[in-house]
């Protein structure tokens, strides 16, 4: 969706002898040599070309190559390149992003969290048994979930914060919240990994005194 992030995985890890290039509709976006000796990304690329913005990067490790803050315009192919001294590698990624639409939007919105109440974070997606889902609280890992995993705070602040208040929905990834206190207000991120792709999708939780009229009671936005 329009503003999420997207990663585009390599699936190699490099050994420093590689050169791997990323281009968007031919030009080239970003690039990494085996040495590290020459690295850029956008701008740095292409001098005067600023499409991107720098929304771009580039995991070192990998290569791989994360889309930030996306829009529309960002969709079309990647073409990823990797040259090494025995063999080269060519690989293409469609990439299409959407807008999201008002009538969810308006949804989240009018959603009401008040202290003590339950809330659930919910991706609206079809989850696959093979993805790797990952929850992040202003950044601090919370709960991670695939396949044969259902983890909650490994963290001790996470555990701190939260007190057995978590719980993940197997079937969805969801994330619920029970209890809630106003110091749940925050942002929240879902991290979804599958073989083909990586998205990011982040919730902004605001969690009301329950002393407070209802009038002051804020909500759930999907960024």
């Amino acid at each position: 969706m329009e503003g999420d992030s997207v990663t585009l995985h390599t699936d190699v890890k490099t050994n420093q002898q590689e050169d791997i290039k990323w281009s968007f509709y031919d030009t080239r976006i970003a690039q990494i040599t085996g040495d590290l000796s020459d690295i850029c990304t956008d701008v740095q690329c292409n001098e005067g070309t600023e499409r991107f913005r720098y929304r771009l990067k580039l995991d070192h490790q990998t290569g791989s190559l994360t889309v930030m803050n996306i829009n529309t315009t960002d969709s079309g192919d990647y073409e990823l390149k990797i040259i090494s001294i025995r063999r080269s590698i060519e690989k293409t990624f469609s990439v299409t992003f959407h807008d999201v639409p008002a009538t969810e939007q308006d949804e989240m919105k009018r959603k009401s969290v008040k202290e003590g109440e339950s809330v659930t974070l919910d991706p609206g997606l079809m989850k696959n048994p093979n993805d790797l889902m990952t929850w992040y609280f202003n950044d601090i890992y919370i709960a991670e979930i695939n396949e044969e995993l259902r983890k909650i705070c490994t963290d001790v602040q996470c555990k701190e914060r939260f007190r057995d208040r978590l719980k993940l929905d197997h079937q969805t990834g969801s994330l619920i919240i029970t209890n809630t206190r106003t110091t749940d207000s925050g942002l929240y991120k879902l991290q979804i990994i599958s073989s083909r792709f990586s998205i990011i999708k982040s919730f902004s939780v605001t969690v009301s005194d329950s002393s407070l009229s209802s009038g002051v009671v804020a909500g759930i936005s999907c960024c």
